[in-house]
Parts: C-alpha cells; structure tokens; sequence
C-alpha cells in the first residue's frame, strides 16, 4: 500500500521551486527539524538554515533543497515553504558557493571596520549548508 500523499509548494522571491505530492517533508526550523507526514495537524513555524529533504509520491530517490530562512506552513494537508533562499541540489553553484565561505571566513577572520558580525556569521552557516548540500554530506 503507498503511503499517504499531501502537497508541498516551495516559494522564494524569485519564484516557485517546487510543487508536488509528497509522502514525506523534513525541514530546519529555529527550534532543530521538525518531520511532516499527511493528515499533520495545523503549523506555522519559523525556518533556519538548512536542508529540506522530501520525498515525491511514487519517486525512488528523495529530494534535496538548501534553504536560508522564512517559514513553513501546515493546513488542510498542504505544507507551504516561504523561504528567503531555496536550491535543489543539483542546481548549486559549488564554486561559487566556496568562493561564498571563503569571503565569510575573511570577514571574520580580518574584521574591517564597520563588519556586521551575525551577518557575516549568517552568510558563513549559508556557504557551508550548500557546499554540505551540494556534496550531499549532511545529517539530520
């Protein structure tokens, strides 16, 4: 028997990421990952940097996004991600995602005048969420 389906739509600025039936959606909340299967009751939570994992109805392999920020909404048996960045794997840039880290790690290894240091932090924990993504070496 397959398992129970529900709608995932990933938003950004820039536009829709994903649409599809699911079975499953793990995603990076400010309180550590949170699991979503069908039928999940009612949610609106903030969402931290990290990896979305889900996995399409009647597909083999899961998917992979890199997200930075936003929210995730749960209702009626749609999970709805509005976040500031999203990339599937296959679609980051690893050299410029290093090159990305690399300026962080400047930013807070020299500290010029005027640094933001959680933003440089921010972008540091970005670089090194797709590097980790695009080189599918994470955790949950």
């Amino acid at each position: 028997m397959a398992d129970p389906v529900f709608h995932l739509d990933v938003l950004t600025p820039e536009g829709l990421v994903a649409s599809e039936e699911v079975t499953h959606v793990l995603a990076p909340g400010k309180e550590g990952y949170l699991g979503i299967l069908a039928n999940h009751a009612p949610l609106v939570t903030a969402l931290d940097i990290g990896v979305v994992n889900y996995s399409p109805a009647g597909a083999q392999q899961e998917e992979v996004l890199a997200v930075a920020n936003g929210f995730l909404e749960v209702s009626r048996n749609k999970v709805t991600i509005l976040a500031d960045t999203a990339e599937k794997w296959q679609e980051i840039d690893l050299e410029r995602a290093e090159a990305a880290l690399k300026r962080a790690q400047e930013r807070l290894v020299i500290m010029p005048e005027g640094v933001d240091i959680e933003r440089a932090q921010a972008a540091l924990k970005r670089a090194l969420n797709r590097i980790r993504v695009k080189q599918r070496r994470f955790t949950f």
